[in-house]
């Protein structure tokens, strides 16, 4: 776009910018919303067949804990190149190659026949996933101005805490089903897969990579929101007198910090997503179904404290101790689930999950506020791809351990000293630029990313 144009749309005024956004959201974002859940569903729901996996095909509780884990490498390795190429080839081509990929890799998981089909399987979904969520945030840095991205991206991650929701009473539901020689674990995986299929096919006739493709835009409203766009981006170079590189950042020691942190904060996350349906059965003679149900309790008492987390954030304003508050609440209920029966210990993750759901989004803020824009999205795929690795450690140890030790207790402590750990370290994260680097003005900084919260 010429500069007569942006000033064109500079000139447009707000209420053209308005309808523009307006539209974007209503168009994008219950896509987005629904992509999320269904790629969460695929990612846990092996939580909910590891009995069934053991019974039919002789995976025990160490070769479940790998599989499960074996994911996280596969995203972690391609998270970042993924991004890129998302960036080179656009958003429609990219996201739709997503979706059809891990599609057709979870729809083949009903299929396997031992533990290597298991493994090869698994971290063969976490390649083709990778690249989604920094993908979407990427998307909306190119689709919306910087005050309302918060507002979208927190909806979005809403996709999340919904697929926690339902995931336990839909794949219970699947289980059910038995035919064609097929048992329902079979099945689960390959309608849960297939349903990904067939969203990719929506995302390629639905979205559009750039503003200017959009043709349920006007003119004038494309060229409100990439005037809007440009002109932030002008506003930061003018305060930016050294241009960053993603090279410099990886050499700094608040990059390190953050992926260390989020790495604690989501091993936690991880063994109580895969670990939590075998508690539960423990807990008495429960079928699938009512395992799925009391498998939604914890994730929907996490929902409503982290907007209450979230609201209280954004009122007294000190974003490391409502971390270092969510981490000790973390710890405290792990610690607690290693001293009481199965029915205890279920009550206690409960109580954890308030904690660890809401350190995950009050997290995102600190290293936003301390990242330059123009790389951010790059360095959050980064910090993504390594605090995701606690999705391969945790389930992975704690597999290990059963099978040797016959309990998990030694996982539940270990997880208890990472949340404390990182309560102590949270308040040595910046959340402002170092000095010698330029602070953006009000106007013109991004805004941030307080998940669950809309400002």
């Amino acid at each position: 776009m010429n500069n007569s144009s942006n000033a064109s749309a500079a000139a447009g005024g707000e209420p053209t910018l308005a309808r523009a956004v307006a539209k974007v959201k209503s168009h994008v974002l219950p896509l987005f919303v629904i992509m999320f859940i269904v790629n969460y569903i695929d990612r846990v729901n092996i939580g909910f067949v590891r009995t069934h996996l053991e019974h039919d095909l002789g995976i025990g509780a160490a070769a479940y804990g790998l599989g499960a884990g074996l994911f996280f490498i596969g995203y972690a390795l391609f998270e970042v190149p993924s991004n890129m190429l998302l960036q080179k080839m656009g958003a429609r081509i990219w996201l739709t190659r997503i979706m059809l990929t891990w599609g057709l890799v979870a729809t083949l998981m009903a299929f396997i026949q031992n533990e290597t089909q298991f493994y090869i399987l698994r971290v063969l979904l976490g390649v083709a996933e990778a690249g989604f969520f920094p993908g979407v945030i990427y998307y909306f840095t190119r689709w919306l101005p910087g005050a309302e991205r918060g507002k979208a991206i927190a909806i979005f991650l809403s996709g999340s805490a919904v697929a926690s929701l339902i995931s336990g009473p839909l794949s219970g539901v699947l289980l059910q089903i038995e035919g064609f020689g097929l048992h329902g674990w079979q099945w689960m995986f390959a309608i849960e897969g297939l349903v990904s299929v067939v969203l990719g096919l929506v995302v390629w006739f639905w979205l559009d990579s750039n503003p200017h493709d959009a043709r349920w835009l006007s003119r004038e409203e494309q060229d409100a929101l990439v005037g809007a766009i440009d002109q932030e981006q002008r506003d930061r170079d003018a305060l930016q007198t050294i241009k960053p590189t993603l090279g410099k950042l990886l050499k700094d020691g608040q990059i390190l910090m953050f992926c260390v942190l989020y790495f604690c904060i989501q091993l936690t996350i991880y063994a109580a997503t895969f670990w939590l349906p075998s508690i539960i059965k423990k807990m008495g003679d429960l079928s699938d179904i009512q395992v799925g149900f009391f498998n939604s309790i914890p994730w929907l008492i996490s929902i409503i404290a982290m907007y209450a987390f979230a609201a209280l954030s954004g009122k007294f304003k000190f974003q490391q101790a409502w971390v270092a508050a969510a981490l000790l609440i973390a710890g405290a209920g792990m610690l607690l689930s290693t001293v009481g029966g199965p029915i205890f210990a279920f009550v206690a993750v409960c109580f954890a999950a308030i904690g660890f759901k809401s350190a995950s989004s009050l997290f995102w803020p600190i290293p936003q506020g301390y990242l330059d824009v123009r790389i951010a999205a790059a360095v959050i795929a980064l910090i993504n791809s390594i605090g995701n690795l606690g999705g391969f450690v945790a389930p992975a140890t704690f597999g290990i351990l059963e099978q040797s030790t016959g309990s998990i207790q030694g996982g539940l402590y270990g997880l208890a000293g990472t949340s404390i750990f990182a309560a102590i370290l949270v308040f040595f994260a910046k959340t402002q630029p170092k000095a010698g680097r330029p602070i953006m003005s009000q106007a013109s900084a991004p805004h941030p990313v307080v998940l669950g919260k809309t400002h």
